[in-house]
């Protein structure tokens, strides 16, 4: 699960995305309900900024404190989620930081995972778009999988719950999930690896200690 991330910059999504930085300003660290950018697969080639929590025509705008993230094994028929998960509206979340909570020291730390390499994270969601007055709003979910045996995201949130995580994309897939059909789709929703991850504390107000991982 992710609530809390880093949006990628414009150098890092110019490097790593074919599509146009989006025109707008968003925070530096995004939580649900905050404005982020992110690659639909509506026929454009720019990103758009769009709501951290998907919003459906009918909900409210308190609705993304729930839909931030999405269970991939349950989405196509929930209702916050199954018109956009059946219609295919699948999207990419770029991300140069996700944030998570480790209990190993008794109490939450926050912690930083990251690209090994560097490169931005493409994270896959779903996206939704509704009119608000004059102008389109448009919102989005991260998909999430179990992490139960995944030796970074497995040492996240409290324990004996169950682990989650997002799904990141292959670099060279991100043009293919946007076309994927969404009886497909479960196929592409794997672990990326841990070993392609690097994970640190990351308190608020300090420093980031030597990554661990």
């Amino acid at each position: 699960m992710c609530a809390n991330y880093t949006p990628s910059a414009q150098a890092a999504w110019e490097a790593a995305f074919r599509w146009t930085f989006p025109v707008g300003q968003f925070k530096s660290e995004s939580f649900p309900g905050y404005t982020a950018p992110i690659i639909t697969n509506e026929v454009r080639e720019d990103g758009v900024l769009a709501t951290f929590g998907l919003l459906p025509g009918w909900a409210k705008p308190d609705l993304v404190r729930s839909t931030y993230n999405a269970r991939s094994e349950t989405a196509y028929e929930k209702p916050s989620f199954r018109h956009a998960w059946r219609r295919g509206q699948f999207c990419i979340i770029p991300a140069d930081v996700i944030y998570e909570p480790n209990y190993e020291t008794g109490s939450a730390v926050r912690w930083a995972i990251r690209a090994a390499d560097g490169r931005a994270l493409g994270i896959t969601g779903i996206w939704e778009s509704r009119a608000v007055g004059k102008d389109t709003q448009y919102s989005f979910s991260m998909l999430t999988i179990n992490a139960d045996d995944h030796p970074v995201m497995n040492r996240m949130h409290k324990p004996g719950e169950e682990k989650r995580m997002v799904v990141i994309l292959e670099p060279g897939s991100y043009e293919e999930w946007l076309h994927v059909k969404p009886e497909h789709a479960p196929t592409w929703l794997t672990q990326f690896p841990a070993e392609r991850l690097v994970a640190e504390p990351a308190p608020r107000g300090a420093a980031s200690q030597a990554a661990l991982i």
